[in-house]
């Protein structure tokens, strides 16, 4: 188990990023497609070098260090097995690249395949697996190396929606039981929260939110972070200790879950459940309403989404309704309706 600090900046592609992984923990980094997630992870791996790039795993300054030298795996969306090989020889190939003999070499290979539950594909050729059976072979090769540090860049990402649930359960366990030192590049939530201990929300190349899974999934500050939450996020600056107001002037009333800073920037989250949606103003004076245009609707379950956008153009507005109550509302996108939810429904954080 080995501990990491990186820090890297990359003006090319606009990534100026510094994170530390503790040894033993799991560590989940999301964010949008072009964020800057699998540049950080190349280049604590070694096969990215750009203008700033300092990596210390385990005390050691990785700096001029080859890729296959730092004691780093890296395990990619796709495989990436040797298609001449054997299974059992693709899994060998890591310890027989770092000095091991052919015996000892199979040996750990017949030990990790079994491991990840595929002794009995050993004789196979890649070409003979499925999808899931080859990921698995990749996970035993990546931990037959035994790294220091694993990286993970999206490997369910290629996998069937059979498949996946069952590396997941695989990974959770080779990296829970050893308790190894691992950072997973993830679109997927239930990724994050079935094996890290820690999310980092990655946005433009930098990092806008770190802290615990389930911090992060339940109290999000960022977009990106509301948007794979499920719930709405409305920024704006702290105008008072239970409301923020929006660039457009408008007060958002809230219930703030920490002491928010005059002035500072902060960010009011609410359910979508908790919204109400209305065809025109509602009669009294609700704390707080959004006068939205319809994007989209979506079918969620037993409820229909609405999707809308205010003339601060807040990102993911939405509100869950009965689909008696769409149609009656004939929410057709482009359509300009109400939002209305409670102050008690709405937490104010500093962002």
């Amino acid at each position: 188990m080995s501990r990491l600090k990186a820090r890297v900046a990359d003006p090319d592609r606009g990534i100026k990023a510094e994170l530390t992984v503790e040894a033993g923990t799991v560590t989940a980094i999301l964010g949008p497609n072009g964020a800057g997630k699998s540049t950080l992870l190349t280049t604590i791996a070694g096969l990215h070098q750009p203008s700033v790039a300092h990596i210390e795993l385990g005390g050691r300054i990785l700096a001029g260090i080859p890729p296959h030298r730092r004691r780093i795996a890296l395990l990619a969306q796709q495989p990436l097995l040797f298609p001449h090989m054997t299974v059992l020889d693709n899994v060998a190939f890591a310890p027989r690249s770092m000095g091991a003999s052919r015996a000892e070499s199979r040996g750990v290979a017949a030990r990790w395949l079994e491991e990840v539950d595929a002794l009995d594909l050993a004789a196979r050729k890649p070409r003979q697996l499925s999808g899931g059976q080859a990921q698995r072979i990749a996970v035993a090769r990546a931990l037959a190396a035994e790294p220091e540090l694993l990286l993970l860049d999206e490997p369910m990402s290629a996998l069937d929606v059979a498949a996946a649930p069952a590396l997941r359960a695989l990974l959770r366990r080779v990296l829970r039981e050893a308790g190894r030192t691992a950072i997973l590049v993830t679109h997927d939530p239930l990724d994050a929260l079935g094996l890290a201990d820690r999310a980092i929300i990655i946005d433009n190349g930098r990092i806008v939110e770190d802290g615990s899974v389930h911090t992060v999934l339940s109290h999000p500050r960022s977009t990106f972070g509301a948007r794979i939450a499920g719930v709405n996020i409305c920024q704006g600056k702290v105008a008072g200790q239970d409301c923020l107001e929006t660039p457009s002037g408008q007060h958002v009333h809230g219930i703030a879950a920490e002491p928010l800073p005059a002035g500072g920037n902060a960010v009011a989250v609410f359910s979508p459940a908790a919204v109400a949606v209305y065809a025109q103003a509602p009669h009294g004076s609700p704390r707080n309403q959004f006068t939205v245009t319809v994007a989209g609707q979506e079918h969620r379950g037993s409820l229909i989404r609405i999707t809308g956008h205010d003339t601060d153009d807040q990102p993911g507005l939405m509100a869950d309704i009965t689909p008696a109550a769409a149609i009656e509302l004939d929410l057709a996108p482009g359509t300009e309706v109400q939002l209305v939810v409670k102050a008690t429904e709405t937490r104010i954080y500093p962002a």
